[in-house]
């Protein structure tokens, strides 16, 4: 029997595919050759298989980014692994000033395939500088694109897709996911399935078994999937009231246009992210949703995100701050009424 696939597994085996399979692609990162291979082990196996091309770095954010930057503006397609996404904040002067301004300032169009890779969000333990969902930061960028990993998007064609943008691209990684399994074959569990949309950000569709037309639509970046599936769950078996999950690959840019048809089967949206409130991506999803279906909802947008304050060590404070299934379904139940 076939064990199942881990997130972290995942990730880890589209890494080695993108090397095996690209001569210009290199991994680089702080302690991630082996056999350390890297804080969260995406790494592992990597520079055994390919020594040349996989950069153990000292540790300084922005000349690793720098350096990725340097080798996409050749014509390389760099992968960068951020220990912790906190620490991109010292990488944001060459993403926003030199790698994402370097595909158009030259008087024409020029390739910048980069990735780089972000471990994001608490429910770890990590306190404030190691836990924080930074996605809205890097909002609004012109060429710089945004992705965030999930347990319904194989990291290998998620790779490839932000590859082939030939723009600088950053994917956040929820940490709580690297454990998980990767859904396959469109099942979740007993009540739920899922399919992948076509439409330009891939969004994952995860739906209830034999139900009809959803009491909420739910959105929701790919860490926030276990948690939004377990409130689904109980809202389902413990209040009779159904929802429907999308999870986007691509954050931004992003535009509801091509999903209004799936959306506008419910009446009440939920936006939900992890990110402390004000300029959020869930903010800006919420602003296209009114704007395309507020003549059919019957009530305003919910959004619903971290708390305002930095992210505690202690595992019930870290709980309160945290956007959690518990405050999700709650959230839902009395919004219902």
């Amino acid at each position: 029997m076939t064990r199942p696939e881990r997130v972290i597994g995942n990730l880890n085996r589209a890494l080695h595919t993108l090397l095996d399979n690209d001569p210009r692609a290199y991994v680089i990162g702080e302690d991630i050759a082996d056999p350390y291979g890297g804080a969260f082990k995406a790494a592992r196996g990597l520079s055994d298989r390919h020594p040349e091309r996989v950069i153990s770095s000292p540790i300084s954010e922005g000349g690793i980014v720098g350096v990725a930057a340097g080798l996409a503006l050749t014509g390389n397609h760099p992968v960068v692994e951020m220990m912790f996404s906190d620490f991109a904040a010292l990488a944001f002067d060459q993403l926003l000033n030199f790698a994402s301004k370097s595909v158009s300032m030259y008087g024409r169009t020029v390739p910048m395939s980069m990735v780089v890779r972000c471990p994001t969000g608490g429910n770890r333990g990590y306190g404030p500088t190691h836990s924080q969902s930074l996605q809205k930061h890097f909002i609004g960028i012109p060429a710089l694109s945004l992705h965030e990993m999930s347990p319904f998007h194989d990291n290998a064609d998620v790779l490839t897709a932000m590859l082939s943008r030939e723009q600088p691209c950053v994917l956040f990684e929820d940490k709580t996911l690297y454990t998980r399994t990767m859904h396959q074959g469109g099942v979740v569990d007993d009540l739920f399935r899922y399919e992948l949309l076509d439409d330009p950000s891939r969004t994952a569709r995860v739906f209830p078994v034999d139900c009809g037309d959803p009491d909420w639509i739910i959105l929701a970046p790919g860490g926030l999937t276990e948690r939004a599936v377990a409130a689904m769950r109980t809202l389902l078996l413990e209040e009779e009231v159904t929802c429907e999950l999308l999870v986007p690959s691509r954050l931004y840019p992003f535009t509801v246009e091509p999903l209004l048809a799936t959306v506008s089967r419910a009446r009440r949206i939920c936006v939900a992210e992890d990110s402390a409130a004000d300029g959020t991506w869930g903010e800006m999803l919420a602003q296209q949703l009114h704007e395309h279906l507020w003549r059919r909802l019957a009530r305003p947008v919910l959004l619903l995100s971290a708390q305002p304050s930095v992210i505690p060590t202690a595992a019930h404070l870290e709980h309160t701050v945290l956007l959690q299934a518990t405050a999700l379904r709650r959230a839902l139940t009395e919004a219902s009424q």
